[in-house]
């Protein structure tokens, strides 16, 4: 598994990393289920088999129900093989989730993850943005509950999973170490806002490098209610002569094109997905077909922070 260092961190993380969004909350196309979180034991297979694979970069969230307390259960013992993230702000009220961005609730969601993940530190803790970011910076609340954290030990860097457009606001703060961004072949308006925190040097994860799914054979027979991003679905299978196992391989490796970034984070709740994510990653492509790809123009897809 290629590794690649995140931004000024230094922290070395594996290319493919894990985003654990879909073994703790019904995420995804498809009918129910498709859709619906596995049980604890399947979820405990892909986490193994995750980091089993070299996969070293495992991204969760608060807000994805039992996601955290799944991987603390499933990874006791294993805490030293990966590089832990996760997110504060959107918190989990099941079936649902719900934002509070106060310096009270920040903290009390770090404690809770730190014990549900069944650790005392955090790699990256990121701000979960929803409604209104902007104003959750410059009310500063969060930012300094996270900060504070950092200095308890609690956690040793920090992020924010946001939309390309606040990448300038990140930067401005000088508080964050890395963001996480869309990016993929459906929804490419990301492109300058990465290079933009590459060159402050902010870490760049990417979130929804397969489009939910839309650019692996699980999209296979199904059709995106946009119009927009069915014709950039349409476009990019027209490179690849309608095969989506090679779509999902120039899918990761469009992204991984880019040196800004340095890890891509495929969610799944099934192993062998993940391990087929792993190989594509690494599967033999014609010539010039990333090439081909990059110069295609797309902007189909609005970009949601999960």
């Amino acid at each position: 598994m290629e590794q690649r260092i995140l931004g000024n961190t230094r922290e070395s993380v594996s290319l493919i990393g894990l985003g654990a969004l879909e073994i703790g909350r019904d995420w995804g196309i498809g009918s129910h289920g498709d859709t619906a979180r596995p049980t604890e034991a399947q979820a405990a297979l892909v986490l193994r088999r995750a980091l089993d694979l070299g996969i070293t970069m495992i991204d969760t969230a608060s807000a994805y129900h039992a996601s955290e307390s799944r991987i603390g259960q499933a990874l006791a013992g294993r805490r030293d093989q990966y590089f832990l993230a996760s997110k504060c702000g959107e918190h989990n009220r099941e079936p649902g989730t719900y934002y509070d961005f106060s310096e009270a609730a920040i903290r009390d969601s770090i404690e809770r993850s730190l014990e549900r993940l069944g650790t005392p530190v955090i790699d990256l803790m990121q701000i979960h943005f929803g409604p209104e970011p902007r104003r959750v910076l410059a009310e500063g609340d969060t930012v300094r509950a996270m900060r504070k954290a950092r200095e308890k030990g609690q956690v040793r860097f920090l992020g924010a999973s946001c939309d390309a457009d606040m990448v300038p606001d990140i930067i401005a703060l000088k508080d964050f170490d890395v963001v996480q961004l869309t990016y993929n072949l459906l929804d490419r308006k990301a492109e300058d806002a990465i290079r933009l925190a590459a060159d402050h040097g902010l870490g760049v994860t990417v979130r929804f490098p397969l489009a939910m799914g839309w650019l692996t054979p699980k999209g296979q027979g199904l059709r995106p209610d946009s119009p927009q991003m069915a014709a950039a679905l349409d476009q990019s299978l027209a490179l690849v002569d309608n095969n989506f196992g090679q779509l999902m391989a120039l899918a990761l490796q469009f992204i991984a094109r880019m040196p800004e970034v340095q890890c891509i984070l495929v969610g799944t709740k099934n192993p062998m997905h993940l391990e087929q994510a792993v190989r594509a990653a690494e599967l033999p492509l014609p010539d010039g077909l990333i090439a081909e790809a990059a110069r295609l123009t797309g902007d189909t897809w609005p970009s949601t922070a999960p």
